[in-house]
């Protein structure tokens, strides 16, 4: 990259911290991005809003604002509302599609009601019949909370006595709590880029976790857990499963950039879908660096590629390059 284009960015903000579960994981993910970006001659700056206020923000007179936060309070839709009215142009996606990725729930209602697969569910509260919920949707089940992200609170249901300490621990974090159908097969991630009829399919990601256990800790802090990318997977599988996560994508209203879950059902190899990521992790573990780098996208080049297409949602279609 030029000096002349990196400085066409202006003043960058990279937003990484905040204030919910998963801002460990933020950190590193913020971390690499303002590195990736520096490295690039762009004019990046760190900036925590879980520590510093809107005020300080807008006192910033950032250019433009690459989200490198991950879970409430940043990836929910929130920043992003604030954003929009700062007049700050941001990268991934607008308020609505953020608020409704964050939310598990939400996100399987609108997917149902497109065609797409998703594992059976079921929402629980405290006055739920546990053991109808298990006859239900059988066992083994998961339960998890539906606006947390990185695995936080969710608990595998192997016999029914399990259940109400599993919906303890996600109600813990939640409002509501979500049980969903244990689909039993191999685990894949698929990375999008772009928006609308644009939007992409990057190399699908294969997760070979410890015991099936794809957990915080091996998701971030362990080399226990196997990546395989591309996929091994046969073309018509491949093609399917880009096909319904991209559908899965646009559903959702997502845009810049995004991940989205699946697991492959073993008994006939036929895809689901688990959840939409609006700011995945950008860490040294991370899927989608990982799925762009077999696309021969390299980290930094990335992080560009991201920063560009920052822009703000509401009352605008041209992508914003400065301020001018």
């Amino acid at each position: 990259m030029s000096a002349e284009d990196a400085k066409a960015f202006g003043k960058v903000g990279v937003l990484f911290g905040g204030r919910s579960a998963e801002a460990e994981v933020s950190n590193m993910s913020g971390s690499g991005v303002l590195a990736a970006l520096k490295a690039k001659g762009i004019d990046a700056h760190a900036f925590d809003p879980g520590q510093r206020s809107l005020a300080e923000l807008a006192a910033e007179q950032f250019d433009r604002v690459f989200i490198a936060l991950h879970g409430r309070y940043g990836e929910d839709g929130s920043l992003q509302g604030a954003l929009e009215l700062l007049g700050i142009p941001y990268t991934g996606s607008g308020v609505m599609a953020s608020s409704v990725g964050m939310d598990k729930i939400t996100t399987k209602i609108l997917w149902l009601a497109e065609g797409l697969p998703t594992p059976a569910y079921a929402v629980l509260n405290a006055q739920s019949d546990l053991n109808k919920v298990a006859a239900d949707l059988g066992l083994p089940l998961i339960v998890k909370p539906p606006h947390e992200g990185s695995t936080i609170g969710i608990t595998k249901v192997t016999e029914s006595s399990g259940l109400q300490a599993a919906y303890d621990a996600a109600a813990a974090l939640d409002d509501s709590v979500l049980a969903e159908e244990f689909v039993t097969g191999r685990e894949f991630t698929v990375a999008v880029l772009g928006s609308g009829a644009n939007a992409r399919a990057l190399p699908i990601v294969e997760i070979v976790a410890p015991e099936g256990n794809y957990d915080y800790q091996n998701k971030y802090f362990t080399d226990d857990t196997q990546y395989f990318c591309p996929a091994p997977l046969d073309a018509a599988i491949t093609a399917e499963m880009q096909r319904i996560a991209v559908a899965a994508y646009r559903a959702v209203g997502c845009e810049g950039w995004g991940r989205v879950d699946v697991l492959l059902r073993a008994s006939d190899n036929r895809p689901f879908l688990l959840e939409v990521n609006t700011s995945p992790g950008m860490t040294g573990h991370s899927l989608v660096p990982m799925a762009a780098r077999a696309a021969g996208v390299s980290y930094e080049d990335l992080c560009v590629e991201i920063l560009r297409t920052a822009r703000l949602k509401i009352g605008s279609k041209a992508t914003v390059t400065s301020k001018g």
